[in-house]
């Protein structure tokens, strides 16, 4: 039986997407204020779906709304980005945990081997961009092994303020071997069925990797991303 077509986009939900894109790409660049009529032109459209937007948005920690001066991109900060590293680092480390008691067959495991596959190749040719796709795909695969939804809506609310700050610092960090050896280790882990060893070692690089986040961001004064 033939699928129904999707459903096409609301203006607002074109409008989210659309804001989203270009806060993340660096279009409407951290810090930088934006009239609705303004960003309704640019997106081609009126100014109610972008003002919905706007608010969707807001709620997400992207912008903030203010009266009779439309929207201000806001920054991420040093204390921001630890916050959320701290969380972070706690509800995947569970995820590595209910993933190994999980024990997943190799089938299972076939995403998390590629994006590590993914990595590897990736610094082998020098291509920092495309390990952070596959770095980010390791991620989503891990929490989505721990099968718990509501731990992976969690971790969705902020996984997109750490792309905000890793595509200001990925350029700057040094190259991420170590990085590309403890997915590994957590991915044998889980593989032989051991939950403390693959939520320990998953804490440790998450932990590593928020420190290593925040001192670029205090170090550089990149707090306006």
């Amino acid at each position: 039986m033939k699928q129904p077509d999707a459903k096409p986009l609301s203006n607002t939900q074109r409008a989210v997407q659309d804001l989203r894109r270009m806060i993340f790409d660096g279009t409407l660049a951290a810090g930088s204020d934006h009239l609705e009529t303004e960003l309704a032109d640019r997106l081609g459209m009126s100014r109610t779906p972008v003002r919905e937007a706007a608010l969707m948005l807001e709620g997400q920690g992207l912008l903030e709304l203010r009266p009779r001066k439309g929207v201000r991109i806001l920054p991420v900060s040093p204390s921001d980005m630890r916050e959320i590293y701290d969380i972070l680092t706690e509800l995947e480390s569970l995820a590595a945990r209910r993933a190994a008691e999980r024990r997943p067959d190799d089938a299972e495991l076939a995403g998390l081997a590629k994006a590590i596959s993914d990595m590897d190749a990736a610094l082998d040719r020098n291509d920092l961009d495309a390990w952070a796709e596959a770095d980010d795909r390791f991620h989503l695969e891990l929490v989505r092994l721990g099968g718990n939804t509501r731990l992976g809506a969690m971790v969705m609310l902020m996984t997109d303020q750490v792309r905000r700050a890793r595509a200001v610092t990925l350029f700057m960090r040094p190259k991420p071997i170590q990085s590309n050896a403890d997915h590994r280790r957590v991915y044998e882990a889980i593989r032989a069925g051991h939950p403390y060893l693959a939520g320990d070692i998953h804490h440790q690089h998450r932990r590593a990797a928020g420190d290593m986040m925040v001192a670029l961001l205090e170090r550089h004064r990149l707090n306006h991303i």
